[in-house]
Formats: structure tokens, sequence, C-alpha cells
């Protein structure tokens, strides 16, 4: 399984979930939405995504794919807690 992760700079969750990932198994790419390219690499997935009370993307954003598609789109360290211990 791999996964794309959509961050921003400075931003806490963003830091928590990449420290849990160098720890896991899991293997993947990192995009820095300020980044041009990484804005448009996020619009691949914008009708899975989730929006705040203004409209903007709750981040980080880790979308959790394999060869079938995507398996899952979570929005933190805990939700990703979860989702491994429910496939354990």
């Amino acid at each position: 399984m791999t996964y794309d992760l959509f961050t921003y700079p400075d931003c806490r969750k963003c830091e928590d979930l990449k420290a849990f990932l160098r720890g896991s198994d899991l293997s993947g790419q990192e995009f820095d939405l300020v980044l041009k390219d990484s804005r448009l690499k996020v619009r691949d997935y914008l009708a899975l995504l989730k929006r705040d009370e203004k409209g903007s993307l709750i981040l980080p954003i880790l979308v959790l794919k394999d060869e079938a598609g995507v398996k899952a789109v979570l929005f933190s360290r805990e939700e990703l807690e979860a989702w491994l211990r429910s496939k354990a």
C-alpha cells in the first residue's frame, strides 16, 4: 500500500502525521500545498475530501491506495492509527 500525503508548512497536525508515517511500513509521496504542482495533484481527490465550515480543505490529507485504487482518505494520525488497527 502506498500513500499521497498533502500538507502545509507549519501545520502541527501535518507534522504529527509525517512523524508517524516515518515510523510505519507505508511508503509514498508528500505534496506541499504551497506548490502549484501539489495543488494540481490534490484535485485528483477533491470529491473525497473534507472541508471546514469556510470551505477550506481539512489538513493533513492522507490518501491510502493500492493497485485497485483509493482505499481510504484520512485526516489525522489518530484516524490512520484506527484504520491500521481495523485492518490488522
